[in-house]
């Protein structure tokens, strides 16, 4: 298979980023549930601790430049962002009774589709001129 973006080739390959995004949303935030009770005040957090946070993060950078490289960067956003947004929601709404999973899908949302937009933006920045100094 050549390297030309053809329209086959960029859906399957975005499906591919899809599904590497809600694996990635599994593999560092979908199994972890357990919220840690401080015992003198009693308030709770979690269920998420900073260092998966940043290697999920860092995982979906990735995504997304590996992504821009290979199909428009529109859609390696889009491949990323939505999916685990949505694998986010679907896990918080059925774990939320207050119905603020709604803002935090909302957040996760804008987090992944500006961070995406931003990595792609350099990533193309990068690609150029890697091109203009050959």
């Amino acid at each position: 298979m050549g390297t030309e973006r053809t329209p086959v080739r960029s859906l399957l390959l975005s499906l591919g980023l899809a599904a590497l995004s809600v694996g990635t949303w599994w593999v560092f935030l979908g199994t972890d549930d357990t919220r840690d009770v401080d015992p003198v005040t009693g308030s709770t957090t979690g269920p998420y601790e900073a260092p998966q946070v940043i290697a999920c993060g860092l995982v979906l950078v990735g995504l997304v430049a590996v992504g821009t490289v290979v199909v428009p960067p529109w859609a390696a956003v889009a491949a990323v962002a939505l999916p685990f947004t949505a694998a986010w929601a679907v896990h918080a709404a059925g774990q939320d009774d207050s119905g603020l999973w709604v803002v935090g899908g909302a957040l996760v949302l804008l987090g992944t589709v500006g961070g995406g937009a931003l990595v792609a933006a350099v990533t193309r920045a990068l690609r150029g001129r890697a091109r203009a100094a050959r």
